[in-house]
C-alpha cells in the first residue's frame, strides 16, 4: 500500500512523498470453513431492500445523520476535502520525544522522497530532525479523518507513526489501582531483578515469533499426518506469599540463565526485621531479673 502526500514545514517548504507501509503481518491467517464437508464459509454483502448479493463496484459510504436519513460520501469528495491536510502532512511543532505518552503512538509508515526535486527537501528534513533530537507533530488526513501524526528519523527515512488525539486517551485513575505498601527493600529488590535483565537491544530467540512457529509445526504435522508435537508442561505459578522470597528466585533464575556466576541474596523483608525486634521486646521483661547473671553469654569463637 503507497499513498501520496507531501510533507511541509517552514523548515523544508514542501516535499512531495511516497507513504509505504513499515511494517509486516507474519502471522498465520485462518479462513473459516464448515468442517462436515470443509467448504468455505463466505461473508456476502446483501442490500437489505433488495434483498440481493451487490459487487464492491455498488459499494459505497455514507452517513446516516437521522432515522432512514443518509448522506452518500465519495472516495472523490473524501480525497477533495476543503482541509489544508487533505493532501499533506502539515507539521505543527518540534517536540523531544519523551515529552510524548507512547500509548499515543500507533503503527508506523515510510515517507520516501517522490522524484529527484524532492531529494534535497528531503534531506534536510532528516539532517534536522537527526540534529535536534526532536521529533515533530503533524496532521494529515487518512481513511476520512484528520488525524494526528509523529515523525522521527530512523536509519536516514522519516518514519510517520499515527497518534491518537489527546480526548482519545481514557484516564487511567478509571482502573482504580489497590493501595498497596511495599517496603524499600522490596524496591531494592524489584531493581536488582530488573537490572538482571537489563540488555542493550532486543536481538536474540526470545524475542522471536514462538507461537506462529508452534503454529506452523502443527500445520505440517497436520498436512503429513503425522503425531502432533507435544506441548510442553506450562510452569505452574505459586502463589506469592512472600514477595521478597519471590523477587530473589526471579533474580537467581534471570542471571543463571544469561551465565551470571555472582548471584546475591537480596536483602531481607523489612517485616522479618520488625518481627524480630517486637520479639526481642517482648521478652524484655523476663531479661530483667536475670540480667547480672553472667552466664547468659557465650564468648564468640574466634
Amino acid at each position: 500500500m503507497t499513498r501520496e502526500y507531501s510533507v511541509a514545514s517552514s523548515v523544508n517548504g514542501t516535499v512531495p512523498v511516497h507513504v509505504q507501509s513499515a511494517t509486516e503481518n507474519h502471522s498465520i491467517q485462518f479462513h473459516q470453513y464448515h468442517l462436515e464437508d470443509m467448504g468455505r464459509v463466505r461473508v456476502k454483502k446483501v442490500c437489505e431492500v433488495e434483498d440481493r448479493e451487490i459487487p464492491q463496484s455498488e459499494i459505497g459510504k455514507g452517513y446516516e445523520y437521522a432515522k432512514d436519513q443518509i448522506v452518500a460520501i465519495s472516495d472523490e469528495e473524501l480525497r477533495e476535502l476543503p482541509l489544508p491536510t487533505a493532501k499533506a502532512i502539515e507539521i505543527e511543532a518540534f517536540v523531544p520525544l519523551d515529552s510524548i505518552d507512547p500509548i499515543q503512538i500507533g503503527e508506523g509508515y515510510y515517507l520516501a522522497p517522490d522524484g529527484q526535486v524532492a531529494a534535497k527537501p528531503y534531506k534536510l528534513l532528516v539532517q534536522a530532525l537527526g540534529r535536534s533530537s526532536k521529533v515533530a507533530v503533524a496532521k494529515y488526513a487518512w481513511s476520512g479523518r484528520e488525524r494526528l501524526g509523529l515523525l522521527r528519523i530512523r536509519d536516514n527515512v522519516i518514519v510517520l507513526h499515527a497518534m491518537r488525539w489527546p480526548d482519545e486517551i481514557r484516564d487511567p485513575a478509571a482502573v482504580d489501582p489497590p493501595d498497596e505498601k511495599v517496603s524499600a527493600e522490596e524496591i531494592e529488590g524489584a531493581l536488582a531483578l530488573m537490572e538482571s535483565m537489563a540488555r542493550d537491544d532486543l536481538d536474540g530467540p526470545e524475542f522471536e515469533d514462538a507461537y506462529t512457529d508452534a503454529l506452523a509445526k502443527i500445520i505440517e504435522a497436520k498436512r503429513e499426518d503425522r503425531e502432533l508435537p507435544d506441548a510442553p508442561e506450562p510452569e505452574q505459578p505459586a502463589q506469592v506469599l512472600d514477595l521478597m522470597a519471590a523477587l530473589n528466585e526471579s533474580v537467581q533464575k534471570a542471571k543463571a540463565s544469561r551465565g551470571d556466576a555472582d548471584i546475591h541474596e537480596l536483602p531481607k523483608k523489612t517485616a522479618d526485621k520488625k518481627a524480630v525486634k517486637k520479639q526481642s521486646a517482648k521478652k524484655a521483661p523476663e531479661k530483667k531479673t536475670a540480667a547480672k547473671k553472667p552466664a547468659g553469654r557465650r564468648p564468640r569463637s574466634a
